[in-house]
């Protein structure tokens, strides 16, 4: 089963959608109406987080999560030239954002602008290998002065990089908020699949909140997963591609765009679900690759495995190049690959299976 062309239209068209850590109404509500065309329930909590479910009364209770929130940018200073001084939202490589266009959240509507540095013809000499820093790069909107600039953003107001939506062949697409647009089509997609021939289990498809920013503090992914109390959790999240000129394979695995779906194994991942994820993807032979994380994974794994007494939890990730950039990449086919193991593990539980390991 390969995705039909009306969600990769919706794939195309939640990547378009500008949501920023903490300002990711936008895209989340175009989730949730995407998924009442199949949902039994569909609702949103305080947290920013989205749900859609099917099969309220079965168990196990499985949560399926993915965060629909992006790295992004927000304004801490206008100065009375009109030029707008920022802080990151998530992780950004300074280098990445220099010369860039971005689209201001403000409170009339979205406001285009660019990001400018010194040019390198006015820098001094010593200074023109140096690495940019984000305090010394400025966003300009084409204000006159800061009085002009001050009525139409406001401090706090976010941005993102503009960067429209690229097919290349062999199903590559690339786009700004591959990470996580894509783990958030992924479990409603799973789901999707498993509302068309129903599993035993309850399922939850979960548009998490304030990943990007939630390490230390759990994000949306705490909360939400406290709230559902889920007995098994499937997080999907993007991972390291190691098939472009200078990856590390002895540092970070052998991960392919268009080899598959990757399973995380260590600290957050529960050993009996990881290994049931294995069996279904050798049986349906699926392919995919193997990830160790032997600490933190830096997804809502971490937020949700320890949460009330423990969730039995898993991570499924999809090879992403050029993570972090206004132009990450993946392929269809991987997207695909993971729903189907995901849908399908999921029909393979039973409200007594044990996740206890050993």
């Amino acid at each position: 089963m390969a995705l039909n062309p009306t969600s990769v239209e919706f794939f195309k068209r939640l990547l378009s959608l500008a949501g920023p850590s903490g300002y990711e109404s936008s895209p989340a509500r175009a989730w949730r109406e995407e998924a009442k065309a199949f949902a039994d329930e569909v609702w949103a909590d305080v947290n920013g987080n989205s749900f859609a479910a099917i099969n309220r009364d079965a168990e196990p209770r499985v949560m399926l999560a993915g965060h629909v929130d992006e790295i992004g940018l927000m304004i801490n200073h206008i100065d009375d030239d009109g030029f707008l001084y920022f802080s990151p939202i998530g992780g950004w490589d300074p280098e990445i954002v220099v010369g860039q266009r971005v689209e201001i959240l403000a409170r009339d509507g979205t406001i285009p602008g660019v990001i400018g540095k010194k040019a390198i013809h006015l820098q001094e000499k010593g200074d023109r290998d140096k690495a940019s820093k984000i305090k010394d790069l400025w966003i300009d909107i084409g204000a006159r002065d800061g009085k002009g600039a001050r009525g139409r953003v406001r401090v706090g107001d976010a941005a993102v990089l503009r960067a429209d939506v690229i097919e290349l062949p062999n199903d590559r697409i690339v786009s700004r908020s591959v990470d996580n647009r894509m783990g958030a089509l992924i479990a409603l997609e799973a789901l999707r699949r498993l509302a068309e021939d129903r599993p035993t289990a309850h399922v939850v498809a979960t548009a998490t909140a304030q990943e990007e920013i939630g390490f230390g503090v759990g994000g949306g992914a705490r909360p939400g997963a406290y709230g559902l109390d889920p007995q098994v959790a499937i997080v999907i999240d993007v991972t390291h591609a190691t098939d472009h000129p200078g990856a590390e394979k002895k540092g970070h695995g052998d991960h392919r765009v268009g080899g598959g779906p990757v399973l995380s194994r260590g600290s957050a991942v529960n050993p009996v679900l990881f290994e049931r994820l294995v069996e279904t993807a050798e049986r349906e032979k699926i392919p995919f690759s193997i990830e160790a994380t032997p600490s933190r994974t830096s997804t809502d794994a971490d937020s949700i495995f320890t949460t009330r007494l423990g969730i039995a939890t898993a991570l499924v990730s999809v090879p992403n190049r050029y993570m972090h950039s206004p132009n990450e990449m993946v392929s269809l086919d991987d997207l695909d690959r993971a729903a189907q193991l995901i849908a399908t593990t999921i029909r393979t539980l039973r409200a007594d299976d044990s996740f206890v390991p050993g």
